[in-house]
């Protein structure tokens, strides 16, 4: 920096000296700084200054020692009877400010009310110049002007700080509208905050088991926090964050709580129960990244909030250009492990809890995925657990229909003794649902599909699963269905694209399995016999267990002419449904075109 006055240890031609320019101005930064003064100070300092002085010095003690630290703030001076401080976030200023106004309660009870100490305190933020021992600016004259503003126990901030801060978890917020400050030259808008009011938490929602039609576990994903204090690099949390929720809401079986209300959270440390309580989560997804040239190191961890523990942690690492893509690889493995994570740590509670002690959303996830594993057993639980959420919730249509789903699993995973009966309990259960909730996509698909099996009702099926498509567009179940209706009674290349819709809905879901059969039954439905087998064999690395995967299965090889590969499927087949006959197979869908040719391939194979 230069100076067109005299050289440093020259005499101003008045006889004082010239300031000395060389030292420079100090770094200019975006800090926020917070004053504190001791309210009607000169008066008490005249009535009392031995007991005012020792208790400052306590106070002084504890703000520097115990408080600041705690809140990354730095002390810059302490003014005899007021405190001037610098912060690099406005939220750790508020808390400071907040707990330094709990020090004088204790100290006051005893005294009289005209020797009682109270502070109040002024919050700005705005660039300075950062010394070592101070900090310059107008901005710390502004923090100084709205303390001002403020009577005993008060904490006023500026416009900048009151942005930063989330009202009803940071403090409670009274806008105080515009001000005239001294030497100022136009208004200034401040807010008081005070703490929040545990005794009346407007801000919370209200506390409940699950919403009445929706028993999906929430989750929260936090904006994940910089480990490099690089600024450029601040974004990459944010786009993580907006990835996995992108990802994560589009899976039928979780709730995701929006994006608004999770970045209050971002870089306070709050604890799950903490984000539960003002939001509702039954999880929270959080954690922090770290960029080294091109490449981006992510650590993220999975918290049940009941529970307070952590059920789930790992650490990716990629391309930092990869988090632009509208694919992103590290986005797509981030969402995923977190689904199958959530999703099995609610089922494995729902297997070691009692049924009373488990809430809803539980009960229903455990019933819904445990359902699809295949194995007689976790049938079993899933139909107590389906009955007890019923049972837990009469008037509400998405349990029922679940169940009718369960009958029909019973069917298509060969374990019904008398399969027609079995679809029409599946038609009964799904029409209560719809008395219920005449709109409800789920029973409306599920009957549906019922009828599509049964064939008794072609029709009747397919507008059904019309209906369920039109009424809901993005139900990737409804999807999934009209595309078994395609390959039964309709067109294979519509079952594709219908079952190519339903994946692309429900990327990430539990049972993805299922999708791929679908689909490879739509290519066996159009004579892509290897495609076919492909997708089944990728259907049977997620759920070895599923029977109508492996029929699919014997009937591409045998018609592809890998023969001996269908009979050691067939082997594997009888095995798990031993009771198995041509009878029980025609019993859903006999007049199929691809039924037949399933039942031919399994003649030819020695079923009788």
């Amino acid at each position: 920096m230069t100076s067109s006055g005299p050289p440093p240890n020259m005499k101003s031609p008045a006889g004082g000296h010239q300031v000395h320019s060389a030292l420079g101005l100090p770094l200019e930064a975006y800090k926020v700084v917070l004053v504190v003064d001791l309210v009607e100070s000169v008066r008490l300092m005249a009535g009392h200054e031995e007991a005012v002085v020792q208790h400052w010095r306590a106070f002084m003690d504890h703000a520097s020692r115990e408080v600041l630290p705690r809140h990354h703030g730095r002390l810059v001076k302490s003014l005899g009877d007021g405190l001037l401080a610098e912060f690099d976030e406005p939220v750790d200023a508020v808390r400071t400010a907040l707990a330094l106004n709990q020090f004088f309660p204790r100290i006051n009870r005893p005294l009289p009310a005209d020797q009682q100490l109270h502070l109040r305190a002024g919050i700005n933020a705005s660039h300075l110049y950062v010394g070592e021992h101070d900090v310059y600016g107008h901005g710390v004259n502004l923090a100084a002007r709205v303390a001002g503003l403020g009577e005993a126990g008060d904490i006023i901030v500026t416009a900048p700080v009151r942005d930063a801060i989330v009202d009803g978890v940071d403090g409670e917020v009274e806008d105080m509208g515009e001000s005239y400050l001294k030497h100022w030259p136009e208004p200034v808008r401040t807010w008081r905050v005070n703490p929040v009011r545990a005794d009346q938490p407007s801000w919370r929602p209200e506390r409940r088991e699950a919403p009445a039609s929706d028993f999906r576990p929430s989750i929260a994903v936090i904006p994940f926090d910089a480990r490099t204090p690089a600024p450029e690099h601040f974004v990459i949390g944010e786009l993580i964050a907006d990835g996995v929720i992108a990802q994560l809401a589009r899976s039928q079986d979780i709730r995701v709580i929006a994006r608004l209300s999770t970045t209050a959270f971002r870089g306070r440390q709050a604890t799950p129960g903490e984000i539960d309580a003002r939001l509702d989560a039954t999880f929270v997804l959080s954690g922090g990244y770290a960029v080294l040239g091109d490449k981006v190191l992510i650590t993220a961890e999975l918290a049940d909030t009941r529970r307070g523990e952590v059920v789930w942690a790992d650490r990716l690492s990629g391309d930092t250009l990869d988090l632009m893509q509208l694919h992103s690889e590290l986005i797509h493995q981030l969402s995923t492990a977190c689904t199958h994570a959530l999703l099995n740590a609610e089922v494995q509670r729902s297997l070691v809890l009692p049924l009373p002690q488990l809430d809803s959303n539980a009960l229903m996830l455990g019933g819904i995925t445990l359902m699809h594993r295949s194995t007689p057993r976790d049938l079993q639980r899933s139909q107590q657990l389906l009955e007890a959420v019923a049972e837990r919730h009469k008037r509400v249509a998405a349990p029922w229909a679940w169940l009718a789903k369960w009958h029909i699993m019973q069917v298509v995973q060969g374990l019904s003794p008398d399969p027609a009966n079995d679809f029409r309990r599946a038609i009964s259960i799904a029409d209560r649902a719809l008395d219920l909730e005449p709109n409800s996509t789920l029973a409306m698909s599920i009957k549906g599909h019922a009828l599509c099996h049964l064939g008794t009702d072609v029709d009747a099926s397919h507008r059904l699963l019309l209906e369920a498509t039109q009424s809901n567009p993005n139900d990737p179940m409804a999807w999934l269905y009209n595309s078994v209706w395609s390959t039964m009674w309709g067109d294979p290349e519509d079952s594709m694209k219908q079952a190519e819709q339903a994946l692309h809905l429900s990327p990430l879901d539990p049972q993805k399995y299922y999708f791929e059969m679908m689909l490879a039954n739509s290519c066996l439905a159009m004579g892509r016999l290897e495609e076919s087998i492909k997708l089944c064999q990728s259907s049977l690395q997620k759920n070895r267990y599923h029977v109508p995967t492996i029929r699919a299965l014997v009937i591409a090889q045998y018609e592809q002419g890998l023969v001996a590969e269908a009979r050691e499927s067939f082997a594997v087949l009888l095995k798990l449904q031993p009771d198995l006959s041509l009878q029980k197979y025609l019993a859903a869908g006999r007049n199929s075109p691809l039924r037949q040719r399933g039942a031919k391939a399994l003649e030819m194979l020695g079923l009788h």
